[in-house]
């Protein structure tokens, strides 16, 4: 099949990720090589050589229809817009750096200073006064997780069945007759 995917919404326009909070940041890419970004990555975890304010990119995704992405030539310098991740906010791979929850300051300051441990551009340590000030000026997720509506429509659970009956005690000629070789009687 040759050509692009073809998308069939209706008439009008279609608004992704209405309703979330949003951040323009500008990035340069400081390396030798392309480096493309994927739309649902988690921007502030991003390769190490595109220097941007990665504080401010803290629990955010470029904000792009799923499944596409951003290149950056080198030497290039491009502002991308940021939207903020919903649901859980639990963030697991990527880098690396954050592997926890998007409400948590804890997280939020261990993630800033692994990445200025590990030499991402454009990352700066933050006290625990700070974290707690970006966190509740601009929380990426809510700090408590709501049920889904699949959890929350679950039946309460079936009450545990009752234990088997004893199996009765074998008689002494069934005992034997499970030991005794083939011929014996």
């Amino acid at each position: 099949m040759s050509g692009g995917a073809t998308y069939l919404y209706g008439e009008g326009t279609v608004e992704i990720n209405a309703g979330r909070r949003k951040a323009k940041v500008s990035v340069s890419n400081t390396g030798d090589r392309a480096i493309q970004v994927g739309s649902h990555y988690h921007f502030f975890e991003v390769n190490r050589a595109l220097d941007f304010d990665r504080n401010a990119a803290y629990g955010m995704h470029l904000d792009l229809p799923a499944g596409t992405g951003v290149r950056f030539e080198p030497g290039d310098t491009r502002e991308v817009e940021l939207t903020a991740y919903s649901g859980h906010g639990r963030l697991i791979g990527f880098s690396s750096l954050t592997n926890g929850g998007l409400g948590s300051t804890d997280t939020r300051i261990r993630a800033m200073n692994r990445a200025v441990e590990l030499g991402f551009l454009g990352a700066r340590v933050e006290s625990a006064q700070q974290a707690a000030a970006a966190q509740a000026a601009s929380p990426a997720v809510a700090a408590t997780a709501k049920p889904s509506p699949k959890s929350a429509a679950k039946p309460a659970a079936k009450p545990a069945a009752k234990p088997a009956a004893k199996a009765p005690a074998k008689t002494a000629a069934a005992k034997k007759a499970k030991t005794s070789k083939k011929g014996d009687k």
